[in-house]
């Protein structure tokens, strides 16, 4: 009970418990609840007995429960104060109220009466239109166009957004008082159509016209203009996008467009767009122009089975455009006259489905083509016929390749090389024939035709192709040749033979002849032509394999005669070896007599003098003796003669090899019997001359022999490291035998140059020129 028991204070109850507000009272001292009413019971969820255990803390956040006690504490005089505040429900929901107290007396204490009212709903509201107001102007000012907010009552500018002023080059002072942007129009007549538009359809989108900058400079946009409330007043809202770009991009397309239109119509190619449906939907010029077909005739019809009416072929065609590959294709084509063109096509398949075909008429390429194969297969069949000719001399094989080549090549069903004899009966040298069709190779022909004149042209050098033997003027007897043979057409060149420097002119060989035996054909030129070069060919073959013949005839002959030749020269080189045999044991006996004729004399002059005509023999003795033991009896080993030549020498005059030494540096060389004598005989006087004088009172010593290949000539150079010849000694003019002997040989018989070198020892160099000749 709030107060006594009387009428004002029942009413007064009534208010409080029947109050749809919640309402409660509370101790300040304690801030315990002292009463609640229905409604707070209902809105908070406390039954009353909950609420009179409680404080009026327990139901705030606990964040807010500090800033209550001190906002009680600043307060606690006052009568009463409005405050809002969040209340915490027993569910856990917070709630924002607003609260209204005022002090009143409860019983003995001092208590406050709190009348809420619950704001969480309008709270929400406010929070939203301030969001609301909040992004409005954030996303006005991020959209990247300019708009505008105008009053429809008299066009005066409520809003307008920071790209608007940046498009323009505006300041925010020019808004003021400012009605519909009049200024920025290019032309007010498009101010006021847009008016009107949008009074009548209530909206405007995408309104090209042109407006003005600050500056003075136009530029192309589209307005897009709708109604709308702002501020609680009708407005229009009008945004702006800048297409000056586009507009010079379309400027531009439209150019290329003509552009390409021109190319496309003057570019000497068919191009055509089909849509993913296979429907035509555009062609060029040149399209038209080469299959005779017009644009419109396939508004109804499919293009790809008019230019291909075969199904397998054009499903071949289709595989072909489907497979989507950027390459070009070969296909016979359709016109509209009924003929067939060859034309090359590739496709470029755009995103949106549709093919874009390209394509040339190759018909003079193909023919070519053509032509060029035609070529390369005759110049293949020359080659191949060439290379035989040069692999084998015998003519039946370069016939036989012939026959089978041309056969392969022209694709018919036989092909024979025909031989006259002197009195013009033919015969069949070489066939290559299909199976199934008469073989005439080994068959004997009667053939009278040539015999009584028939074919006189072919000796002129006339070739024929006859597509059709019985309409070609043949004779009768010809006829019956070619159909004894099966044989409907055929190509005749004649194969015709150089007479000879003499008798110049030339003679008919035979024939090259093709035959068709299925039936009627007609011939190519080039056809015509590949046999008569083959014929070329085969004259070359058969005038070698003329050659030849004769060739291996004079060959047996020679091989004869070489025969007899080599008998005659094996009996020379025995005789040969007999003389030099016979001149060896000559000389051997002259020495052996100079040697006896030694021993019965006292004079130690005379021995040495004799000693040294014996070792001059010596030297030219075992000449004759490598002659007759060598494998060329015209030529001497020299190595192998010095060698035995410096030995025997060393023996003759009794030097012991440890005292001194003979060193020898010799190229492989030969030389003739002259030479070697002359050689053999300088050598031989000048090692005597050193092994008499260039080593005296028993002194060591060395004599070494070299032979140099120089090219043409030999170096021949002998050495010793022995006390020298005397500085006051004219070799060239002495009385000296050897030396005399040395200096004429060189001189006279090998007709070289002979010097003297007195450093160290003595050294003879001698420089001659080596002859070839026996």
């Amino acid at each position: 009970m709030l107060f006594p028991e009387n009428e004002s204070q029942k009413s007064f109850n009534l208010l409080f418990s029947k109050n749809p507000n919640p309402m409660w009272v509370y101790d300040q001292n304690d801030l315990q609840f002292l009463d609640v009413n229905e409604a707070a019971v209902l809105h908070y969820g406390y039954s009353r007995e909950e609420f009179l255990q409680m404080r009026i803390t327990d139901i705030r956040p606990s964040e807010d429960v500090s800033l209550l006690l001190e906002y009680l504490e600043q307060n606690h005089s006052n009568l009463h104060f409005v405050k809002q505040w969040r209340h915490r429900r027993k569910d856990g929901q917070i709630i924002d109220v607003e609260i209204f107290t005022q002090t009143i007396d409860y019983s003995t204490c001092n208590a406050r009466l709190v009348n809420i009212r619950d704001i969480t709903e309008h709270k929400q509201i406010e929070k939203t239109l301030q969001e609301s107001e909040a992004r409005f102007r954030v996303i006005s000012e991020a959209i990247p166009v300019p708009f505008t907010i105008s009053r429809v009552s008299d066009g005066l500018i409520l809003y307008a957004n920071t790209q608007l002023f940046q498009t323009f080059r505006l300041s925010p002072e020019y808004l003021v008082n400012r009605k519909f942007f009049l200024d920025l129009y290019y032309d007010l007549a498009d101010l006021e159509a847009l008016l009107k538009i949008l009074n009548k359809q209530g909206f405007i989108h995408n309104y090209e016209l042109q407006l003005k900058k600050a500056d003075g400079t136009n530029f192309w946009a589209i307005a897009s203009l709708q109604y709308l409330t702002f501020n609680n007043e009708s407005a229009i809202l009008t945004v702006f996008n800048d297409i000056n770009d586009r507009k010079n991009v379309e400027t531009k397309l439209q150019e290329q467009n003509e552009f390409l239109r021109i190319i496309f119509e003057s570019i000497p190619l068919m191009i055509t767009l089909i849509d993913a449906n296979g429907k035509l939907q555009w062609v060029n010029q040149e399209w038209e122009n080469i299959l005779g077909w017009q644009f419109q005739d396939f508004q109804t019809r499919d293009v790809l089975e008019v230019l291909y009416p075969n199904p397998e072929y054009r499903q071949y065609v289709i595989n072909f455009i489907q497979s989507a590959q950027r390459n070009w294709g070969d296909f016979k084509t359709q016109v509209r006259d009924g003929r067939l063109l060859d034309t090359s096509w590739t496709n470029v398949y755009l995103a949106n489905g549709q093919i874009i075909g390209i394509g040339q008429d190759i018909t003079e390429r193909k023919q070519t083509e053509l032509a060029l194969k035609a070529q390369a297969e005759r110049e293949q069949l020359m080659r191949t016929v060439a290379q035989r000719i040069r692999q084998s001399l015998n003519l039946q094989d370069i016939l036989n390749a012939t026959v089978q080549e041309v056969r392969d090549l022209l694709g018919v069903d036989r092909v024979v090389v025909y031989q006259f004899d002197s009195e013009m009966i033919g015969t069949i040298m070489a066939e290559s024939v299909e199976d199934g069709w008469t073989v005439s190779l080994g068959v004997e022909i009667h053939d009278t035709c040539f015999q009584t004149g028939t074919g006189v042209e072919y000796y002129q050098g006339r070739k024929r192709a006859i597509a059709n033997i019985y309409e070609a003027g043949l004779t009768d007897c010809h006829i019956r040749l070619l159909e004894r043979f099966e044989v409907k057409a055929n190509l005749v060149v004649p194969i015709l033979l150089e007479a000879g420097s003499q008798n110049p002119g030339s003679h008919l060989w035979g024939l090259l002849v093709a035959h068709q035996c299925s039936g009627f054909r007609e011939w190519e030129e080039n056809q015509l032509d590949l046999l008569d070069q083959l014929t070329v060919q085969l004259a070359i073959a058969i005038q070698q394999s003329s050659i030849l013949e004769q060739a291996q005839t004079e060959l047996v002959k020679r091989q004869k005669a070489q025969v007899k030749l080599k008998a005659a020269l094996a009996e020379k080189e025995v005789l040969l070896k007999e003389v030099h045999h016979r001149v060896k044991n000559n000389l051997q006996i002259v020495s052996s007599l100079l040697q006896l004729q030694s021993q019965t004399l006292k004079d130690p002059e005379v021995i040495k003098v004799l000693r040294e005509s014996q070792n001059r023999i010596e030297s030219i003795s075992l000449i004759h003796k490598n002659l007759y033991t060598s494998a060329n009896i015209g030529r001497i080993d020299v190595a192998d003669y010095i060698h035995n030549l410096a030995a025997s020498l060393l023996i003759s005059y009794q030097i012991w090899p440890n005292r001194i030494a003979l060193e020898t540096d010799i190229d492989p060389l030969s030389l003739n019997v002259d030479q070697a004598i002359a050689c053999g005989l300088e050598i031989n006087s000048l090692i005597s001359n050193a092994l008499k004088h260039a080593f005296p009172d028993e002194q060591v010593g060395t004599i070494s022999i070299a032979l140099r290949n120089a090219g043409n000539n030999i170096e021949m150079t002998i050495r010793d490291n022995g006390i020298g010849l005397p500085d006051n000694l004219d070799w060239r003019n002495t009385d000296s035998l050897g030396l005399s002997l040395v200096h004429d040989l060189v001189t006279e018989q090998l007709e070289g140059d002979i010097t003297l070198e007195r450093n160290h020892g003595t050294v003879f160099k001698i420089k001659f020129t080596q002859l070839t000749l026996h």
